[in-house]
């Protein structure tokens, strides 16, 4: 047996040692059904911020002149269309 196979034969149980280590899997600060539920329910939060702006352009019709599409209005009643 010469001095490579010696090392190789020394090498491989370290290496196996080695990988086994690396695929220590981490734990979790939750279970797994946890983070989806988190996620869904921020989702929703953020679903009601925007549902509560809903029509907010027709709320302030009066500072727009009635115009809610964006258009600028002019004096005479008149329109780009």
């Amino acid at each position: 047996m010469n001095g490579l196979a010696a090392f190789r034969k020394d090498l491989t149980p370290m290496l196996m040692t080695l990988v086994a280590a690396a695929e220590e899997k981490a734990t979790l600060f939750l279970p797994n059904w946890a983070f989806p539920l988190i996620a869904a329910i921020v989702f929703l939060l953020l679903a009601l911020v925007v549902w509560s702006y809903r029509n907010v352009a027709n709320r302030h019709a009066d500072a727009t002149g009635g115009n809610t599409r964006g258009e600028h209005a002019e004096p005479g009643g008149g329109g780009h269309r």
